[in-house]
């Protein structure tokens, strides 16, 4: 005798809710497209330790064969986000895409392959500058109030981008504040952008975000319905994609992993507490469809 099915949580909006129940109906030609850091995985002091959620991996393996596709779609480089997941050679997940540098890189399950562009010459450019900026600042820092609030930061090398996080800083949130005008006037002069997160601020090359990377694969794919989870604000432009999507006849459930970002919490269908939350939903989700 098989467990009893686990209920699915409701969506606070008829959106969200003309989405789930659309995804249920027909999930052979539904999308899900996930983050992976703080939705997958929860965030951590050190990101080169974060590690998909253990139940995670189990859940989309078990979904997988009942729907059109699976993408993961990060702000990690695909190669990292692969390793880290854990996601490379599991049964089931044998079409899976991970979509990295925000679409800019391509990693298929089905070659183990990655496909990368040649980088962006604006960003080792502000990367050799980025030590002198970190000086000044927490030079800067120290002469005033918030001292020593500069100190305690370090850089995440991701190839195509580089991010500052903050987190491991005497005082986190003036940290990032202190950092988050002469970051974006750096980006500026080397023709980047600043992508504000979670006690972390990068820097990448214009003309990629999870919300074209969503939409590229979503024509792609053919999905009729899309179902995206994120955490933080380089989710918002995924959540935008979604919601054009919806305007054009298309489905869509808007899931938040946490409430930490209220500009992404306010918008979501379905806010969970959670990676660990983010997994059991995606396992009940493969239960329900399972039984179509």
């Amino acid at each position: 005798m098989g467990s009893p099915p686990t209920p699915l949580p409701s969506p606070s909006t008829p959106a969200g809710t003309h989405g789930l129940t659309a995804l249920l109906a027909h999930p052979a030609t539904a999308t899900i497209a996930l983050d992976f850091d703080g939705t997958l995985a929860e965030i951590v002091p050190d990101p080169e330790q974060a590690r998909a959620h253990p139940r995670a991996v189990p859940a989309l393996a078990a979904l997988a064969p009942h729907v059109a596709s699976i993408v993961v779609i990060t702000g990690r480089p695909a190669e990292l986000a692969v390793k880290f997941g854990g996601f490379a050679g599991v049964p089931g997940l044998d079409h899976l895409v991970v979509l990295g540098h925000y679409g800019a890189e391509r990693w298929d399950a089905a070659t183990g392959a990655v496909r990368a562009p040649a980088p962006h010459p604006g960003v080792a450019a502000a990367r050799a500058e980025l030590p002198a900026l970190l000086d000044a600042a927490g030079h800067a820092a120290a002469q005033g109030s918030a001292q020593g609030t500069a100190q305690g930061t370090w850089i995440e090398d991701k190839g195509q981008a580089f991010a500052v996080h903050t987190r491991r800083a005497t005082d986190p949130q003036a940290a990032f504040d202190t950092l988050r005008t002469p970051l974006a006037a750096l980006a500026t002069r080397h023709g980047l952008v600043l992508e504000p997160g979670r006690m972390v601020l990068e820097l990448r090359p214009p003309g990629v975000d999870k919300g074209v990377a969503l939409t590229k694969y979503v024509q792609e794919s053919g999905a009729e319905t899309v179902l995206y989870a994120g955490d933080d604000l380089g989710d918002l432009p995924a959540y935008a994609a979604v919601d054009t999507l919806r305007a054009n006849g298309h489905p869509g459930l808007l899931v938040c992993s946490g409430t930490e970002v209220p500009e992404l919490s306010t918008r979501a269908d379905l806010t969970l507490p959670g990676p660990a939350a983010v997994a059991d939903f995606l396992a009940a989700l493969a239960q329900a469809v399972s039984r179509t």
